[in-house]
């Protein structure tokens, strides 16, 4: 765990997807969670498009990192190491961030580290409940992930269990959403009018739940075919869509497998500890059955408060200073964004020679100068 006489401080900046998040945290606490969304800007297009976010990255990147550091109360001078998603993500809105990172890391004569985005949604937690249990269970899930990962170390092993062989849970709410003219996002809004429905109105089908399937993976296209149909089999009849009951019936079904599935890989598994992240981990049913299922199998649940759910910034801050506090190697200057990095790699070590201070480079006057234009 980190050590206590020494807490990193670090910001993170996670670009993602469609919104800008800068965190400032120090060891495990949070001191600054800053973010800039686009999604408002995606929301007539019913979907998410990366040239649209990585502008947006642009245009919001160097704002919302001077919000963060003032939320902090913190100066940039005093950062221990900037972390960054390097990925998996959209590769246009990734390369903003690692760009940003390695600017102000250079600038700053700071250590950089390039984190993987689905090992900072399980770090996030330490910041709400403390330091992480070894081994954890994690379920995440989100718009572009369903995955079930066990992790040993949240800075070196993090081992995937199963994960979505088609569409992501959030992927199927958004679909769902737009067939039922909800609008995007379309999580929040089915999870609103799922509450004033009947879960069991419709026997919508649980994907991969037979005795042959694979334990630990998902699937959510077969559901969200069979959702489409039912509505397009209404209103084909002229009858009124029940809204509500087919929100409500939707979502059990996908949050009966995330929950059924999770509770098994962690009986299987012999570990006590489940973690549930991502977007969908906002989700107030998921919650609720997960808790319930928990506490029958004798099983910790963790989840983060829904705004740290989301993609953020403190999320990756919250690993670099994990990174910081157990010693492992910064990334080097040549870091790239990486769209499909796996999750067994939780960040992008350098090779131990590329990371020198900004100070031994050739053109150190030109950086002095801008250094002093920037932070004076």
């Amino acid at each position: 765990m980190a050590d206590s006489r020494h807490e990193p401080l670090v910001l993170g900046i996670e670009t993602s997807c469609d919104e800008t998040g800068v965190g400032v945290v120090r060891g495990t606490t949070l001191l600054a969670d800053a973010v800039a969304s686009s999604v408002d800007e995606h929301a007539r297009f019913g979907g998410v498009v990366p040239e649209v976010a990585s502008r947006a990255h642009l245009e919001a990147m160097v704002p919302t990192i001077d919000r963060a550091l003032k939320e902090a109360g913190v100066s940039a001078r005093d950062l221990d190491g900037i972390a960054v998603t390097a990925g998996p993500g959209l590769a246009g809105a990734l390369l903003v961030g690692v760009s940003a990172a390695k600017a102000y890391a250079y600038a700053l004569g700071k250590p950089l580290y390039g984190v993987n985005h689905l090992a900072s949604h399980i770090c996030v937690d330490q910041l709400e409940h403390g330091p992480l249990p070894e081994p954890t269970m994690a379920l995440l899930v989100s718009g572009g992930h369903s995955s079930l990962l066990l992790s040993s170390d949240i800075t070196s092993d993090v081992r995937p269990m199963g994960a979505t062989i088609d569409d992501a849970a959030g992927e199927a709410f958004d679909k769902i959403a737009r067939v039922l003219n909800l609008g995007f996002p379309g999580g929040p809004v089915i999870d609103r009018y799922a509450r004033e429905g009947d879960p069991n109105a419709i026997a919508f089908p649980r994907g991969l739940t037979g005795p042959r399937d694979a334990a630990y993976d998902f699937s959510f296209s077969g559901l969200k075919t069979a959702v489409a149909r039912w509505i397009e089999a209404k209103r084909a009849a002229g009858e009124e869509v029940p809204v509500r009951d087919v929100s409500a019936s939707f979502q059990e079904a996908v949050v009966d497998v995330l929950t059924r599935k999770a509770v098994r890989a962690c009986k299987d598994q012999g570990v006590d500890h489940l973690m549930i992240g991502g977007g969908v981990a906002a989700n107030s049913r998921l919650r609720v059955l997960a808790q319930e299922r928990c506490e029958a199998a004798g099983i910790r649940l963790r989840v983060p408060r829904p705004g740290l759910c989301t993609d953020n910034g403190a999320m990756v801050a919250a690993l670099g200073a994990e990174m910081v506090a157990r010693g492992r190697s910064a990334s080097d200057w040549d870091l790239s964004a990486d769209s499909s990095l796996p999750v067994t790699e939780p960040h992008v070590p350098g090779h131990g020679h590329t990371h020198a201070h900004p100070h031994t480079h050739a053109h150190d006057h030109v950086h002095e100068v801008g250094k002093e234009n920037l932070y004076s």
